[in-house]
């Protein structure tokens, strides 16, 4: 009748109240970071305070030194990012384009790594760092994570895609391996890298357990140890952990809006596929 078939009636009931339903943990998350701490267990539950306590936010920066945590994990997501899609794209174009002995074997082998769980090789590499000089230091937070099988495998998959007549052409007129690697195969694979840059950027902000096991000191704790010290053993300020967690969602929203049409091009994009 009006455009709009009954299938498309039936997905829209089911999506809406499933959208509500998921988007009610930030608004609970959002109302709790604008309530005094009495609010906090009111029954029946308010979701608009009355009045907003907006300075739960400003005594988040006297309660803690959020600047500095926030700025520790930017450092740290950003350093982590370029360096695992710089990696992950150098390792994937040979594993993809260069031919070698035991390629292949090298490569199953590489990916066979993401079957082990980061929990195990935990204590390996704290000893690792500490014999190194490096708990409690930037080099500890980022060059561990500047290496990604992931990343790896998704750009493999990705330059499998890309023509092979587009490097031949290149070899023809006398281009090196480096030559085609950044101005035919990186130019073509712009989708792929920002999907790889989103997910690698999204997960080193969220880590929480690494950073806690190498950082022993607040001047090196990321936003997510340093918003862990709000809760006690028998007391947590809720208003202003949940006042942190509202400030400390904002980059990843932004980062993920801004490229949110790279990340859903480049998973589409990246097959699988041979060579």
């Amino acid at each position: 009748m009006f455009g709009y078939s009954l299938g498309n009636v039936l997905l829209a009931a089911f999506l809406v109240p499933t959208a509500i339903l998921m988007l009610m943990p930030f608004v609970w998350m959002l109302s709790t970071s604008l309530k005094s701490a009495g609010e906090v267990f009111q029954y029946p539950p308010n979701f608009l305070p009355n009045p907003l306590r907006w300075d739960n936010y400003t005594r988040l920066f006297e309660v803690l030194p959020f600047a500095r945590f926030f700025f520790n994990s930017v450092v740290v997501a950003s350093a982590v990012t370029i360096l695992a899609v710089a990696t992950s794209a150098m390792a994937a174009y040979a594993f993809a384009r260069l031919r070698f002995p035991g390629r292949d074997t090298l490569f199953i082998g590489y990916l066979a790594t993401l079957m082990i769980p980061a929990q195990v090789v935990i204590i390996p590499n704290f000893i690792l760092l500490r014999n190194l000089g490096w708990i409690d230091s930037y080099q500890a937070l980022i060059l561990p994570a500047a290496f990604s099988a992931f990343g790896t495998f998704l750009l493999r998959q990705n330059f499998l895609t890309i023509p092979g007549e587009l490097e031949d052409a290149a070899v023809v007129d006398g281009a090196t391996h480096w030559q085609i690697f950044t101005r035919v195969i990186l130019p073509l694979s712009g989708p792929a890298l920002s999907a790889l840059a989103i997910f690698t950027f999204l997960f080193n902000w969220n880590s929480f357990l690494y950073p806690l096991v190498v950082t022993n000191s607040t001047a090196m704790s990321t936003l997510t140890v340093g918003l862990n010290t709000l809760q006690g053993q028998y007391n947590t300020a809720w208003t202003l952990l949940m006042a942190g967690s509202v400030l400390a969602l904002v980059p990843v929203l932004t980062v993920f809006l801004f490229a949110q049409r790279y990340f859903i091009k480049g998973i589409t994009l990246t097959g699988i596929g041979g060579r």
